[in-house]
């Protein structure tokens, strides 16, 4: 039977969703593994629109379930459906939308609240065992739910290569451990059982980015 793995987007687009090449590489890699993708996001108002062009919020207002069916070509669920027992594992990338969409980390960070759905099925597939990848700015999902546990986002000092590096400091705050990693690799809570790797945390070319996810999507799979 082929590992049926929950995949969860925050909309579709860098800035206000969920990067587009990390969610398309979590399916390619997935669909390698033999592993079918079912596709959730909450019904629910996008924090705001961003001009992708002009790198500013418009007055558009966007449907994060909408704007994700994008990216799944439309065979998408609303989270709210989500039922933990008929699925092995879960994958959230990473991307704006995840810190203002599936929580309020881009505004409140380590007091940041997480949506209700979004903790809920985080919750569930921990208590379950069953493993959770979580890439790019997406562990600090579980750096705010699961106090203690070993979460990477890549490198805590801030430089040309990982510009983003002061979220691992924040994380440490919240009481879990960080745990230095290169883009191309991963790293395993094998107590949690959560798998992470930093993404376009970092500055690198498209393809390490893209076999770092194949990490982490190998190693989920292999633990459901």
């Amino acid at each position: 039977m082929a590992k049926r793995v929950a995949v969860v987007l925050a909309g579709c687009g860098v800035f206000d969703g969920s990067e587009i090449h990390e969610a398309s590489a979590v399916l390619v890699h997935l669909s390698r593994e033999g592993a079918q993708a079912e596709v959730f996001a909450p019904d629910v108002a996008q924090m705001h629109v961003v001009d992708h062009v002009k790198g500013q919020p418009t007055p558009e207002q966007r449907n994060v379930l909408v704007e994700s069916a994008r990216i799944a070509r439309g065979n998408i669920k609303d989270l709210a459906k989500l039922d933990v027992k008929g699925l092995d594992a879960l994958i959230i990338p990473g991307g704006f939308g995840v810190a203002k969409n599936l929580s309020t980390w881009a505004t409140q960070g380590k007091n940041c609240s997480i949506s209700k759905e979004v903790e809920d099925v985080l919750r569930a597939f921990h208590a379950s065992q069953k493993p959770i990848g979580l890439c790019c700015i997406s562990p600090v999902l579980a750096a705010k739910i699961f106090p203690g546990c070993e979460l990477t986002v890549g490198h805590d000092t801030e430089c040309e290569q990982w510009p983003y590096a002061k979220t691992a400091e924040t994380m440490k705050e919240l009481g879990c451990r960080h745990v230095n990693r290169q883009v191309t690799e991963i790293h395993v809570d094998t107590r949690n059982r959560l798998v992470t790797t930093s993404a376009f945390m970092c500055n690198a070319p498209i393809h390490e980015i893209y076999d770092g996810i194949g990490k982490m999507v190998q190693e989920v799979v292999r633990l459901a």
